[in-house]
């Protein structure tokens, strides 16, 4: 057993109040600290972003929580891949280990539980359970199903993050063999997804082939399809560009929307995606390349994979 939970991100920005306006019209809530702004889900006592003041956007670090035998599992084995630790940044100064990833990228591992992966923040409560009428289970009787168009729709948790790089095989190593993740699925060398022991979502962590490290996306699970859509239209309402959706994905299967952030990154809101038990062992499979973005949605716009940090 290794990291058992993804923490937060993040990203260094030219101007974090303009990231802090992005994520609250999200719904997040932000909580400022000097020239750092951290922004967390409603009701969680947990940052889930980081925005630190920089030249310009760039991938700051990961933090992941872990056990205290997850947490000394971690430290043997970086030393014996003689893996590169480093004192806490200064400007976010958090205990447990500091490592540096194949592409010089920061990773906090450190003792911390897990955002509850199959439930809502407390203070938010559970979120009624979504009925739909379809063929043979017409669950939702009497009442009409459309959300009203003020509704409270938030984000419940961040789920995952998805990071270019440009050695696939180095990141994999370093994401398996030191901090204890396992391959969910891949396209070749191209994509790849990767979860947690001891339950997790399909993905925690990806990785897009690219010619350099970089942020693509960072996804916020919601209440449902219709949560999804309205949380992304509220994004394209206040002048935020679009990314790309509504769809759904092949791999990890969840419903999607992508809204474009201040700096060209994206923001996912999602829902409905697999599930791996604790103990089951999942079969990693490798996807063929039509599968590797979409079942249904429009079609996936020319600069969806572009990684905006090298240009290409």
């Amino acid at each position: 057993m290794a990291v058992t939970n993804l923490q937060h991100f993040a990203l260094t920005v030219p101007d974090p109040a303009v990231g802090r306006d992005f994520y609250q019209a999200a719904g997040l809530d932000a909580i400022e600290r000097g020239d750092q702004i951290a922004m967390r889900c409603a009701g969680r006592d947990q940052d889930q972003v980081l925005l630190v003041e920089g030249p310009s956007r760039r991938l700051h670090h990961f933090s992941f929580g872990t056990t205290e035998e997850g947490l000394a599992a971690v430290s043997r084995a970086a030393e014996a891949m003689g893996v590169i630790r480093r004192d806490a940044p200064n400007e976010t100064a958090l205990p447990g280990l500091w490592l540096e990833d194949s592409d010089g990228i920061l990773v906090n591992v450190r003792v911390a539980e897990p955002a509850p992966s199959l439930g809502g923040p407390v203070a938010l409560g559970d979120p009624e359970r979504w009925q739909v009428n379809c063929p043979g289970h017409y669950d939702r009787r009497g009442s009409r199903g459309a959300i009203e168009r003020d509704a409270e729709v938030l984000p419940r948790r961040l789920g995952h993050v998805l990071q270019f790089t440009g050695d696939t095989a180095a990141k994999t190593k370093f994401y398996t063999d030191v901090l204890g993740m396992r391959l969910a699925d891949h396209v070749g060398d191209a994509l790849a997804w990767f979860y947690c022991q001891g339950g997790s979502d399909h993905h925690v962590i990806a990785f897009g082939k690219s010619d350099g490290p970089g942020f693509h996306h960072a996804s916020f699970e919601m209440a449902n399809i219709d949560h999804i859509g309205v949380g992304a239209q509220r994004l394209l309402d206040k002048g935020y560009q679009n990314g790309w959706g509504l769809g759904r994905h092949v791999i990890g299967s969840n419903y999607f929307h992508y809204v474009r952030d201040p700096w060209n990154g994206l923001i996912e809101f999602f829902s409905d995606i697999d599930y791996i038990p604790d103990g089951m062992e999942w079969p990693a499979k490798d996807w063929p390349e039509q599968d590797s973005l979409y079942l249904w949605g429009p079609g996936v716009p020319e600069d969806f994979i572009v990684n905006y940090e090298t240009g290409h």
